[in-house]
């Protein structure tokens, strides 16, 4: 895309957690003229038709169902829409938000008016497996579990506000959720690795604002051809060799360890990844860590934004 800039930005939701982090990101910049609605018009259906069709870009931070209704809204074929919602991930008519995906995934971003941002849970899994996959270390038909601990903005205000307001210490413990196995992640957690099932998933929610941890636990017996943790890091820095927000680490390096312990807060205020693969000869523990609210929310979206528009990717980001 080429024209003068600023770009006239839209955020619809902008009072939900993801789209008041997209108003920190876009507020310091220059390059972006930022169209906001009144505050007792954000319900008005007329003026959000009108912001979003006089957007370059417009962010939709809403629940599913709002985000396919404000879609629906949009005839300006030079809007492009950004959704931050689990509507679209998996419909064949708009792009997966994830610059790191695959080769030919930018330009598919840059040329698209639709595309559905990351998951955070998702995006942390995918990153970890979908790369052993594409280089034939995992097979597709592979039965692999996960878990993610996340820090608790993760559910949105209202979750942030019952913790927030917690002062009898109920809400101290982590808290296992989804235990049905039905996580909303888990249909773009199966379509962009392509893994032939559905992992087995176990979310939980820590007692602190923000940071993620995705680790899939994998024996090395699960691999093909006899491959190895030095196999895995090999095919990580050849898939992410020019990624500037994703990091490979060491194998088993413990300096990244705080006495042992892995803190899942060490990728906060940046949207940088970094992938870890920890274990022995015989059992691996593949993790990766984000900020939830950074790489995976609303820094991913400025990212995909930065992408479509032809810009410098790291644009107003922290890596």
């Amino acid at each position: 895309m080429t024209q003068q800039t600023p770009y006239k930005v839209y955020v619809d939701g902008q009072e939900g957690t993801t789209g008041l982090r997209l108003f920190d990101y876009l507020n310091q910049r220059d390059d972006i003229e930022l169209l906001r609605i009144e505050s007792d018009k954000r319900r008005d259906p007329a003026e959000r038709a009108r912001l979003l069709n006089a957007a370059d870009v417009a962010f939709l931070c809403l629940p599913d169902a709002a985000s396919r209704e404000a879609a629906a809204m949009v005839d300006n074929p030079d809007t492009c829409l950004i959704d931050a919602s689990t509507a679209f991930r998996t419909d064949d008519a708009w792009v997966y938000g994830l610059p790191e995906l695959a080769p030919g995934q930018r330009e598919a971003i840059r040329a698209s008016k639709r595309i559905a941002n990351v998951g955070c849970h998702a995006s942390a899994f995918i990153l970890l497996v979908r790369p052993l996959i594409d280089a034939g270390l995992l097979s597709p038909d592979t039965a692999l579990s996960a878990f993610s601990l996340t820090g608790y903005s993760g559910g949105g205000k209202s979750m942030i506000a019952e913790y927030e307001a917690d002062t009898d210490g109920r809400l101290t413990a982590p808290r296992p959720y989804a235990m049905s196995q039905s996580h909303k992640h888990l249909p773009e957690m199966q379509r962009h690795t392509g893994l032939a099932a559905q992992p087995v998933f176990s979310p939980i929610v820590g007692p602190y604002l923000k940071g993620l941890s995705v680790t899939v636990p994998l024996a090395v017996s699960q691999l093909e051809g006899g491959a190895d943790a030095v196999a895995l890091l090999a095919a990580y820095r050849a898939h992410y060799a020019d990624e500037p927000f994703v990091r490979v680490m060491p194998f088993a390096d413990d300096t990244h360890l705080d006495a042992g312990f892995f803190d899942p807060q060490a990728c906060n205020e940046t949207n940088r990844v970094e992938l870890f693969v920890f274990g022995n000869a015989e059992r691996l523990t593949l993790v990766s860590r984000l900020d939830n609210l950074g790489k995976g929310a609303a820094g991913a979206a400025v990212q995909n934004m930065n992408v479509h528009l032809g810009l410098d990717e790291t644009t107003g980001l922290t890596a």
